[in-house]
């Protein structure tokens, strides 16, 4: 039985499911009944396995195959009909050449299997900024996961009604986990994505960044509205004001952490509290009053699990207690209980690793990997949780606001282990976009060959905008020109700098608050700043060290805050590169406001 009388939806489904035949098709309402009896077949099936409820009250887990364990950039697609609107950044296939290749893997692919309809809205229901998709899957995690990060059910159609067409099309089967015949695959101009022979979370779960950003992206730039990228947290000052702020950073960078960042013990004496509305993906849109307000698209997070431990991210962790869902993860067999790299200084000594083998830690001898000479670990590297966002000890008051949140800074970040001071602010919005386009990281030893290697990933959206990056940011260019002077203030920072030795000179984690109150008082007027070449600076005296003196010591702070002359000359030549090479010379449209600004910064540094 279906939950709407919305013709185009049931057509679309109907197409579906003629295409897959499956044995049935059951429509997901998103009601507690439904899910659990879902979950009691996943475990009585083994696709999931239940957990110790006692201590992980709700929580279930579940592996992957070992050829399915993450995102596959080289087989995800943008397909629009012209290809210079998918753009440099992208992999392009023709649409009708995709469709006519995919359509025969569907053919009958549901045969003696269940395909699930799951309506499902991202962002609050009754949201301004929310958007509609439907998923139809033959995988029971699918359902579970999105039942986490969406707003999943027959609630998701009220966003709809009966006669819209605005929808987002989600096919998915797992067919046969087949890599070679693995394919992610979105139609911006048909609101549709197709995904087959994965069962991984990051390729399946289409609301996420299928959805939430290669199609909201490209919606975005005809709707004039932005999907981006970022996590979205609150910081409360003494007085009880909320000031906002949006970031992006590419992977490795401490976006979670920042997210769900606990202040120092003299901010928080003081009144200061931080609020998270996202960690991951913002929707902005401007709002009635012209200033730029964002939601959290989604219900819940997709957090990678090595490395979250108590303190480095207490809130993170303590989201996963219950009614999570833990992917490639060991599984701590003393207790039934889940176990990752760095979650406790020790393994357990009776685990069972990701893969499924049983490995006794008495006389536990890692398996050792061939090409790198290192041991291989209990937990995936990129096993993960998905975790309700309720469960969260920070979640913002307003995370189901549906108006969303209003925005006074947009911070940009990478690591950089030289040129890139811990904190600027843009001269103006151009400026800013400039500095968002060059957001790029350092390769480490453990990533390459070759160390300090720059990484281009523009906006931290390199592998999520769904159409021509060059358009992107020129669509980056219009929005500032609509909010005019109320657009966020723009801001770049690096908490990775390091010093001859090459250690780390800022604390980073709970400190970046000192970082965060420089740029709130910098939106409110409050502070004055030094203007460099490069944008405006903090004056020494305005960075809050109280309780770090020892470890940033004038010198240190010195050295964070430098700008040198030589390393930007370098810096701006290798964005020239950049654009002409990479972006201009592989179709990409670099607006000419952006290579002016590159003039620009040349010129001041002479």
């Amino acid at each position: 039985m279906s939950l709407t009388k919305n013709p185009n939806v049931l057509k679309w489904v109907s197409e579906m499911e003629a295409l897959t035949k499956p044995d049935k098709v059951v429509w997901i309402d998103g009601s507690e009944e439904q899910l659990n009896a879902l979950r009691k077949e996943a475990i009585s099936t083994g696709e999931m396995i239940e957990l110790n409820q006692e201590k992980l009250p709700g929580c279930l887990y579940h592996r992957t195959k070992p050829n399915d364990v993450a995102r596959v950039e080289d087989r995800t697609f943008i397909c629009t009909r012209r290809k210079e609107d998918a753009g440099p950044t992208n992999n392009w296939k023709d649409p009708q050449e995709m469709y006519a290749m995919l359509t025969p893997m569907y053919d009958g692919v549901m045969k003696g299997r269940t395909m699930y309809v799951i309506p499902y809205s991202m962002g609050p229901i009754g949201s301004p900024l929310a958007k509609v998709g439907v998923e139809v899957t033959d995988s029971i995690y699918v359902v579970l996961n999105m039942a986490i990060m969406t707003r999943m059910g027959v609630q998701a159609f009220e966003n709809l009604g009966d006669e819209s067409n605005d929808f987002v099309r989600g096919l998915h089967s797992k067919a046969d986990v087949d890599p070679e015949k693995r394919y992610i695959v979105q139609f911006p101009e048909d609101n549709t994505i197709w995904s087959i022979n994965s069962a991984y979370g990051g390729n399946v779960l289409l609301g996420k960044k299928c959805f939430a950003l290669r199609i909201a992206s490209f919606q975005g730039k005809n709707e004039g509205w932005m999907a981006e990228h970022m996590l979205i947290l609150g910081v409360k000052k003494p007085d009880g004001e909320v000031k906002y702020i949006t970031a992006a950073f590419p992977s490795a960078c401490g976006k979670t952490n920042l997210a769900m960042l606990i202040p120092p013990e003299g901010y928080k004496k003081d009144g200061y509290e931080v609020f998270t509305v996202g960690d991951d993906i913002a929707w902005m849109k401007p709002g009635k009053d012209g200033r730029l307000y964002a939601i959290n698209p989604e219900n819940g997070f997709f957090g990678v699990a090595p490395g979250t431990n108590e303190k480095s991210n207490y809130n993170a962790l303590a989201t996963t207690k219950r009614n999570a869902i833990f992917t490639n993860v060991a599984i701590d067999n003393s207790d039934n209980t889940v176990w990752w790299e760095k979650l406790t200084k020790n393994p357990p000594v009776d685990a069972t690793e990701w893969k499924g083998a049983k490995v006794n830690g008495v006389e536990y001898t890692a398996e050792i990997d061939e090409k790198t000479g290192k041991n291989k670990t209990l937990a995936h590297p990129n096993s993960r949780f998905t975790a309700p966002a309720e469960n969260c000890p920070c979640i913002s008051p307003e995370f189901n606001n549906p108006e969303g949140v209003p925005i006074s800074a947009i911070i940009f970040g990478g690591r950089r282990a030289s040129t890139t001071p811990l904190v600027y602010q843009s001269f103006d919005w151009v400026h800013g976009t400039y500095m968002g386009s060059a957001v790029s990281s350092e390769t480490t030893a453990a990533a390459t060959g070759a160390v300090g290697v720059l990484r281009h990933d523009p906006m931290a959206m390199k592998p999520f905008i769904g159409y021509n990056v060059g358009d992107y940011w020129a669509h980056w260019l219009e929005m500032g020109e609509k909010l005019g002077d109320k657009a966020p203030k723009i801001f770049n920072v690096n908490w990775f700098k390091q010093d001859e030795n090459g250690n780390f000179m800022w604390p980073g984690f709970g400190d970046n608050m000192r970082v965060l109150d420089w740029i709130i008082k910098r939106c409110e007027g409050t502070v004055d700043a030094v203007e460099t070449p490069i944008g405006y600076l903090p004056k020494a005296e305005d960075i809050n060290l109280k309780g770090i003196e020892d470890e940033v010591t004038p010198e240190v702070l010195d050295k964070l805050l430098a700008v040198d002359t030589d390393l930007w000359k370098k810096e701006i030549a290798e964005m020239r590169r950049y654009y002409t090479e990479d972006i201009s010379a592989k179709g990409g449209r670099v607006p000419e406001a952006l290579m002016n600004e590159l003039d620009k910064i040349e010129k001041k540094l002479g």
